[in-house]
């Protein structure tokens, strides 16, 4: 019986899940640029299966370029852009040749699904027709530097996200050890039964 129990604990440690999946082409990589022009600061976030390597912001030309790696023939990449930074008629350019994704726009985001093909390092170049529209009410960010050198070294306000992965390391430690005890008083009984 005892063998039978330290089978299934081995079991359960090798066998892989039965559903598993390969990647497929559309799976995508988060990037988060953050863009700070003319004193504000705008997250523009990129979903997409190729590698963003580096990423500039023009305001005279109101133009966001994308230097990108490519290790897939089909590529896909969905971009949310703030109305706030970027608005209105867009242009887009795959290697200086105009190519026309699907654009969906609220009063808050411009949702941008990019298609194309091609391997390798590629920029895209993504105008648009307004800059800084709407932002009236918005204040802009400033450079708050203290006089005073004790806060320096004092972590922000911020809960960090440390925090978050140093528990669940802790309850991955506790349910190991919550299994190892469970087989052992299991083991214990069955011998006792015997």
């Amino acid at each position: 019986m005892k063998s039978i129990v330290v089978f299934l604990v081995i079991l359960f440690f090798v066998i892989p899940p039965t559903h598993g999946q390969l990647l497929s082409d559309a799976t995508g990589l988060i990037n988060r640029m953050n863009i700070q022009t003319s004193g504000y600061d705008f997250e523009v976030v990129l979903t997409a299966n190729f590698d963003l390597l580096n990423y500039s912001f023009d305001k005279n030309e109101k133009q966001l370029t994308l230097y990108v790696d490519n290790g897939l023939e089909n590529n896909i990449g969905e971009i949310i852009i703030p109305t706030t930074l970027l608005s209105g008629e867009f242009r887009f350019y795959l290697n200086d040749q105009e190519f026309f994704p699907k654009v969906q726009s609220d009063e808050r985001v411009n949702f941008i699904t990019m298609n194309f093909i091609g391997l390798g390092n590629n920029v895209i170049k993504i105008s648009g027709t307004e800059y800084l529209s709407g932002l009236d009410d918005v204040i802009p960010i400033e450079n708050n530097q203290s006089d005073s050198l004790d806060n320096d070294f004092l972590p922000p306000n911020t809960q960090s996200s440390d925090t978050f992965f140093g528990d669940y390391l802790i309850w991955l430690i506790v349910g190991g050890i919550v299994i190892v005890i469970a087989v052992f008083v299991v083991i214990k009984f069955l011998k006792n039964k015997n």
